[in-house]
C-alpha cells in the first residue's frame, strides 16, 4: 500500500523545496526524487492527520482554485519554453504544488503521457480542473506544433480571467457585508428592544400606531416559534430559486435580469463581454477551429444570453456571413464591439481585435470596481440611516400617541 513521505529537497539552482510523494517504501521516493534531478535532505513518512490520511471531502477540500491552475500553466509553459519534456516538467511541479489532490491529478497526467497520450488527451480526463477551453487550446498548440506558446497564452487567458472574478468579488463584498450588518442591527432590535417597548405599551393602554403594530408584529415573529416557519420558507425559496435557475428558461431569466440592475448591471455585462471577446481571442490565436470556438465560448461565457448570440454566429459563419452581421442585431452586444470585430474581419486580424476590446472592458470594470466603494457608501449609509431610524420611529409614535389622548 503507497504512503505519503513529506521531504525537502534542493533543485540544481540549491533552491529548497518541500513537498510530499507517494510511494510504497522510503528507498524507492528517495530514487524517484533523485531522478527528477532534486537532492534529497530530508525524507519522511507523513505524519497522520486525524484518522489516516487528510480527509477528502468532495466539493471542498479536494477543490483546486482557479489560480492554482494559472499558475500551474504559467510554470508549465516556462518549463516548455526552456527545454524540458512535459513528462519532466509534470513530474517538477507535481512536487511543487501545495495541493494534494492537484499534485496527484498532474502525477496522473504524467502517468498518462509517459504511457503514450497525448497531453490534451490527458488533460481532458480532469475536466473539473481542465475544462474544454484548455483542452481545445493545447489540442490546437499539439497540432500545429506550438505547444509552449499556446501554453502561454492559456496561462495569460487564466490569469485575466482569475482577476476578473476576483474584481467581481471584490464588487459584490461591500454591499454584501453592509447588508448583512443592517439584517444583524434590524433582527438585535426586533429580538431584544422592541419587546422591552411592547411590556410599556401595555401600560399606557392607549391605541397603537399602525407602524408600530408591524414593528411589533415581525418582533412576535422573530421571537417565537414562527421564526422557525419564516426560516424554512427562506431556505425553500433559496432551493426553489436555484432550481428555477437551473432549468433553460429560468437561465435566461435569471441572465437577462443580471444585467438591468444599476451599477451591478452594467457590470455584470461589461464583465460577460470581456470573458467573450479574451476567450475567442485566446482560442482563435491559438490555431482552434471557428466553428469549434464558438461553441466553447458559448459554453464558457457565463451568461445564457451571450451563449444564444455565440450561437446566432455560428449559424451565420457557417453559412457564410460574417461574425459582425448578426452581433449588430442583438442587443447584449454594444456597438463598439460589434465595429472591431468588423474592423478585425476587414484587416484580417480578428484576433487581435477582439484581444483589444477585451481589455477595453477589462479597463471598464476595473474603474467600475475602482469607483464602487465612493458610489455605494452613501447609498448604504442611507439605507442603514432608513431601517434603524423607521424602527425607532415607530417604537416612539405611540408615545406621542398616549400625549395626545391623555389631553
Amino acid at each position: 500500500m503507497a504512503t505519503t513521505f513529506d521531504y525537502k529537497v534542493r533543485d540544481r539552482n540549491g533552491n529548497l523545496i518541500e513537498g510530499s510523494l507517494d510511494g510504497d517504501d522510503l528507498g524507492l521516493v528517495v530514487n524517484r526524487l533523485r531522478t527528477m534531478g532534486y537532492l534529497p535532505i530530508s525524507v519522511t513518512p507523513s505524519v497522520a492527520r486525524g484518522f489516516g490520511r487528510a480527509l477528502v471531502i468532495p466539493g471542498l477540500t479536494d477543490r483546486i482554485k482557479g489560480k492554482d491552475v494559472a499558475v500551474f500553466t504559467r510554470q508549465f509553459a516556462t518549463m516548455v519554453d526552456s527545454g524540458l519534456s512535459i513528462s519532466r516538467a509534470l513530474a517538477v511541479l507535481s512536487a511543487q504544488v501545495s495541493n494534494d489532490v492537484f499534485a496527484q491529478i498532474l502525477r496522473d497526467v504524467r502517468e498518462d503521457v509517459e504511457s503514450g497520450l497525448s497531453l490534451s488527451a490527458a488533460l481532458a480526463k480532469h475536466p473539473k480542473v481542465f475544462d474544454e477551453l484548455y483542452v481545445s487550446m493545447v489540442r490546437a498548440g499539439e497540432i500545429g506544433g506550438s505547444i509552449d506558446v499556446v501554453l502561454r497564452t492559456v496561462a495569460t487567458h487564466l490569469e485575466k480571467q482569475v482577476e476578473l472574478s476576483r474584481k467581481i468579488r471584490g464588487a459584490m463584498a461591500y454591499p454584501v457585508v453592509v447588508v448583512s450588518v443592517i439584517a444583524v442591527i434590524f433582527v438585535a432590535m426586533m429580538v431584544l428592544i422592541v419587546p422591552v417597548f411592547v411590556r410599556l405599551f401595555k401600560t399606557l393602554n392607549a391605541p397603537l400606531p399602525v407602524p408600530t403594530k408591524i414593528v411589533i408584529a415581525i418582533s412576535d415573529t422573530l421571537t417565537t416559534w414562527h421564526a422557525g416557519v419564516v426560516a424554512a420558507v427562506v431556505v425553500l425559496g433559496i432551493v426553489g430559486l436555484k432550481k428555477w435557475v437551473a432549468t433553460e428558461k429560468g437561465r435566461a431569466k435569471w441572465d437577462a435580469w443580471k444585467l438591468r440592475p444599476p451599477i451591478f448591471g452594467p457590470l455584470a455585462h461589461k464583465a460577460a463581454l470581456a470573458r467573450f471577446a479574451y476567450t475567442l481571442s485566446s482560442l482563435v490565436s491559438s490555431g482552434v477551429p471557428v466553428l469549434e470556438s464558438l461553441d466553447i465560448v458559448g459554453r464558457a461565457s457565463g451568461n445564457s444570453l451571450i451563449a444564444n448570440a455565440t450561437q446566432e454566429i455560428k449559424r451565420a459563419v457557417r453559412e457564410g456571413r460574417s461574425f459582425a452581421d448578426p452581433m449588430r442585431a442583438n442587443p447584449v452586444f454594444p456597438q463598439l464591439l460589434v465595429q472591431m470585430v468588423e474592423v478585425g474581419e476587414q484587416t484580417g486580424a480578428l484576433d487581435d481585435m477582439l484581444g483589444r476590446a477585451a481589455s477595453y472592458y477589462q479597463g471598464e470594470v476595473d474603474q467600475t470596481v475602482d469607483n464602487l466603494s465612493s458610489i455605494l457608501e452613501p447609498v448604504m449609509v442611507v439605507m442603514m440611516g432608513g431601517v434603524v431610524g423607521t424602527v425607532i420611529i415607530s417604537l416612539y409614535l405611540p408615545m406621542l400617541t398616549y400625549i395626545k389622548y391623555v389631553h
